[in-house]
């Protein structure tokens, strides 16, 4: 296939803290080797969007099933002053969060083949002066990384000598990486591309043994089954060449509809897939993420990278809504004015014992006259089907606004039960819910109930 049809694209973003707690843990059968809450950075193209056009008639639609959903940051715009700095604001944002970052690395030299993403680092030796300060700014803290999309699946522009000094540079950059923290994960392609023995070799070359596996349908929009399918695929040759116990990451972002052609700027067919998780149910994919932002353009018909509403909102329309996990990007109804007043306070925790579930509460902002609240719940030594978590409201409070949870009140006391989608938890898993009310904040004494 020609360099084009793979073309990706130009992203950058910042961190915004929201609270929340992760555990990264060894894998189980139903779900890779991970699990935990994605980090969902607010501060993104979309979020701004909305932030200026609260009153445009697609603005809901984008705002409940893409914004409020985590997708990667990506490391695109090539800066090696700078990067170290970026790197530890998104990330500790994302630990101070207790949830998981995830960045898209995009530097490489002679990226894309020149097409419309083209950019990158100057050289080689460059290029791993820049993998350096992203390591420094990791500093020992988890993150996902998918490294540099395009880099081995479309090779079609370099030479035999360049595509050794790439697979070089790409297996320094993943021992650099690993040593510094990150789960690291490379260039899949997808299932309508190289056969699964050939991107298996080609990985192997790039020194994924050294990596946590490979991520597949980076921008584009093949189904979930046929890249489930295709992992499994590279996989098995991968076993047959030595190099085993690897995870797939597949892209979600953009698969629900159609698949076809790559760019998307121009087609009304396309949908956002699999809503962003950890959480996957089988045990070769590590992950379902949104490794291109919906809505971000390809650069056929807008600029790469930018944020054209009208595809986000095609992407939108149709599609389930999705399991929340984390404040709504928009506004509550009467939103704060000025910075939060006290810095943010965590209550109780209930310790779960053995079957049963705790729950623990912080208060992540204030204004004048109400408080934003986020609630871990997290199963004891058995699983749990089915939770609750009640307590009593102070004087002056009410609850405006509940996610990921279904909230019912009686009098002052306030419960909140699982939603349908977040009542099952394994030995140790968690759950989150959050609330936006009014009055000040306080310390609530959570009764947990499995």
């Amino acid at each position: 296939m020609s360099p084009t049809f793979l073309r990706r694209s130009l992203l950058a973003a910042s961190a915004v803290t929201v609270t929340a707690a992760v555990w990264l843990a060894a894998g189980t059968a139903s779900a890779g080797t991970l699990s935990g809450t994605l980090y969902r950075d607010t501060d993104t193209p979309v979020a701004r969007w909305l932030a200026a056009n609260p009153n445009d008639s697609r603005a809901q639609l984008i705002s409940s099933r893409i914004a409020s959903q985590p997708a990667t940051r990506w490391l695109s715009n090539f800066n090696v002053g700078t990067v170290q700095n970026e790197v530890s604001s998104y990330v500790g944002a994302a630990a101070a969060a207790g949830q998981v970052p995830q960045l898209t690395l995009y530097g490489i030299p002679n990226r894309d083949c020149g097409g419309a993403s083209a950019g990158g680092a100057p050289d080689l030796p460059t290029y791993q002066n820049w993998v350096n300060g992203i390591a420094r700014g990791l500093a020992g803290r988890t993150t996902l990384i998918m490294l540099e999309p395009d880099s081995i699946a479309l090779q079609t522009c370099l030479s035999s000598s360049e595509i050794t000094a790439r697979n070089q540079a790409l297996a320094t950059a993943t021992r650099t990486l690993k040593a510094a923290g990150a789960k690291v994960y490379l260039d899949g392609g997808h299932s309508a591309w190289n056969s699964g023995a050939e991107q298996a070799r080609r990985l192997a070359d790039a020194g994924v043994a050294d990596g946590d596996g490979f991520y597949t349908n980076a921008s584009n929009y093949q189904s979930t089954d046929s890249e489930a399918a295709f992992g499994r695929s590279v996989l098995s040759a991968l076993s047959g060449r030595g190099i085993n116990g690897k995870r797939q990451v597949i892209d979600t972002s953009r698969n629900g509809g159609a698949a076809g052609d790559w760019c998307g700027d121009d087609n009304t067919d396309r949908r956002i897939g699999r809503y962003p998780t950890l959480n996957t149910g089988d045990a070769n994919i590590d992950a379902y993420l949104w490794i291109k932002p919906p809505g971000e353009a390809d650069g056929c018909r807008y600029a790469a990278g930018s944020f054209q509403p009208d595809l986000a909102a095609s992407l939108a329309n149709g599609a389930p809504n999705p399991p929340v996990t984390t404040p709504p990007t928009t506004p509550p109804t009467t939103p704060p004015t000025t910075p939060p007043t006290t810095p943010p306070t965590s209550g109780p925790t209930t310790p779960p014992p053995a079957g049963a579930c705790g729950a623990s509460y912080t208060t992540s902002s204030t204004w004048q006259g109400g408080f934003q609240g986020q609630v871990t719940v997290k199963a004891g030594g058995g699983a749990v089907n089915g939770w609750s978590v009640s307590w009593t409201l102070a004087s002056g409070q009410t609850i405006n606004q509940v996610w990921g949870g279904v909230l019912s009140v009686n009098g002052s006391l306030v419960t909140v039960r699982n939603a349908a989608w977040n009542g099952s938890l394994q030995p140790g898993a968690s759950a989150e819910f959050g609330f936006i009310a009014s009055g000040s904040a306080g310390t609530p004494n959570l009764t947990c109930t499995a």
